[in-house]
C-alpha cells in the first residue's frame, strides 16, 4: 500500500525563478505543490537530527543479490557452481532461487547497480557485482565492505579514451590532455559516460577544471564521430572496439582497474543473523577453488633407500616443490614371501604451466608410473580474507 502526502512549501521567487511565471515573480513569496509518495515495502528508515539511522529491514532469511543477466550473470553462477554452490531457479521468469547447500539464504536477481543500491538501503546482505559498479553505485558508502575483491573473472578497466585524429592525434597523456589551450569556461571539454560518479570525480583530482559531462549508456564510442562529445569514460576489456572507432586510451587515463567481487553490507554482518556464517562459507569456497584452478597434483613412484633420500632428490629439482614440499610415503610390496618397501610414491602440487617441465624432471631423477589429475580445491588452515573481514569488523 502506498501513502501520497502533499507538501506545500513558502520560499522566495529567486530560489525557482527558472520555473517561476511573470506573475509569480513579483509577488513576495511563491507556493510550491509536489507529492511525496511513500510505498510500504522499502526498507525502514529512522531520522534522528537529521541524520538516517539506516538499521537491517526485518526479516529472518539472509538474502544475496545475484546480476540478472549478461555475461557477469552466467560467469557468476558458473563460478558458484564449480564451488559445489549451484543455484536452484524452479521459473527462470522468477527473480529469487535458492542455493540448497547453503540454508536459510534467498537469491535475488538484480540488475548489477540495483545489487549495490539495496545493499547500501540494507534490502540485500551480499552480492557479487563488479568492482566498477560497487564504486560507481556505492559512491563511498562506509556500510560497503568488500569480502573478496578478486574473483577471476569480469575483468575489464574504467578508462578514458580520446579520438586518434584531429587536435588529439598528438595528445598521448592525460597530463597532455589537461594542458591543451583548447579547454576554457566558455568551451571545456566534453565527455560522454554512463559513470556520473566516478567520472567527475577522477576529473577533479586530476585537476582538470573546464569539463562537462553528458549522461550516456551504450555505443559511447559514437559520440565523438557525432560531434557530441570530446572525449568517453567508458569499460574496456580488450580494447577493439575503441580502435576500431579510431579511439585511443592515453596515459594516465584509467581510472579503475575491475573484475568480479564479492561485496556485504557492513550492518548486514554485525547485525543479522546468519550472514557472517554463510559470508564465512562463501568465502572458503571461492578462496579454496580459486586457489586450485591451474594447479594439478603430480604422483609418480621412486626407488629410493629412505624417504629422506628419495625428498633430497625431489628438492634438488626446481619445479617439484610443491606448495610446502613433496609428500614422500613408501610403497609396499610382496616379494619372496615379504613385505618391503623399495619405491616411495612422491605426491606434488604443480602448477599448469609448469606440468610438463615437472614430469620431465621426476623422470630425470627416477620417477616412474607419473600420475596427473586436476585439483578442485585447496583449503588452507584458515583463509587471510577471513582473518581481514573480522579485523575491518572489528570482531
Amino acid at each position: 500500500m502506498s501513502v501520497v502526502r502533499t507538501i506545500f512549501l513558502q520560499c522566495p521567487p529567486a530560489s525557482i525563478s527558472p520555473i517561476s511565471s511573470p506573475s509569480s515573480s513579483s509577488s513576495n513569496c511563491v507556493s510550491v505543490k509536489f507529492s511525496v509518495s511513500c510505498c510500504s515495502v522499502a526498507s525502514p528508515v529512522t531520522v534522528v537530527n537529521g541524520n538516517v539511522d539506516r538499521k537491517p529491514y526485518e526479516r529472518n532469511g539472509v538474502r544475496l543479490g545475484l546480476p540478472s543477466k549478461g555475461r557477469m550473470a552466467t560467469d557468476t553462477l558458473d563460478l558458484l557452481k564449480d564451488c559445489q554452490l549451484s543455484v536452484k531457479q524452479v521459473n527462470p521468469r522468477q527473480y529469487v532461487a535458492e542455493i540448497p547447500q547453503l540454508s536459510n539464504l534467498e537469491v535475488w536477481f538484480q540488475r548489477p547497480k540495483d545489487i549495490v543500491r539495496k545493499l547500501v538501503s540494507g534490502d540485500l546482505d551480499l552480492g557479487i557485482v563488479g568492482l566498477d559498479t560497487v564504486n560507481e553505485y556505492g559512491q563511498g558508502d562506509e556500510d560497503l565492505i568488500l569480502v573478496h575483491e578478486a574473483l577471476d573473472y569480469g575483468d575489464c578497466r574504467l578508462s578514458l579514451a580520446i579520438p586518434k585524429y584531429g587536435i588529439f592525434e598528438n595528445v598521448n597523456s592525460l597530463k597532455e590532455l589537461s594542458q591543451m589551450p583548447q579547454w576554457t569556461p566558455e568551451r571545456p571539454l566534453r565527455v560522454a559516460t554512463g559513470f556520473t560518479y566516478l567520472g567527475p570525480k577522477f576529473m577533479k583530482e586530476n585537476g582538470l577544471s573546464h569539463v562537462t559531462f553528458s549522461t550516456a549508456d551504450g555505443a559511447l564510442e559514437a559520440a565523438p564521430v557525432m560531434g557530441i562529445a570530446d572525449a568517453i569514460v567508458d569499460l574496456v576489456s580488450s580494447g577493439t572496439t575503441l580502435r576500431e572507432n579510431n579511439l585511443k586510451e592515453i596515459e594516465g587515463g584509467v581510472i579503475l582497474e575491475s573484475q568480479a567481487v564479492l561485496v556485504a553490507s557492513r550492518r548486514s554482518l554485525i547485525q543479522r543473523k546468519g550472514v557472517l556464517d554463510i559470508t564465512h562459507e562463501m568465502l572458503e569456497r571461492f578462496e579454496a577453488h580459486l586457489r586450485a584452478v591451474g594447479q594439478f597434483t603430480v604422483v609418480a613412484n621412486m626407488r629410493g633407500s629412505s624417504a629422506e633420500e628419495v625428498a633430497e632428490r625431489v628438492l634438488s629439482q626446481p619445479s617439484l616443490s610443491g606448495l610446502q614440499g613433496p609428500t614422500v610415503s613408501p610403497v609396499f610390496c610382496k616379494r619372496d614371501g615379504k613385505v618391503a618397501a623399495d619405491y616411495y610414491a612422491i605426491v606434488i602440487c604443480v602448477p599448469k604451466k609448469a606440468l610438463y617441465k615437472s614430469v620431465q624432471q621426476l623422470r630425470a631423477i627416477g620417477g616412474s608410473g607419473v600420475l596427473v589429475s586436476p585439483l578442485t580445491y585447496i583449503f588452507d588452515e584458515e583463509t587471510p580474507r577471513w582473518r581481514q573481514l573480522l579485523s575491518n569488523l572489528g570482531l
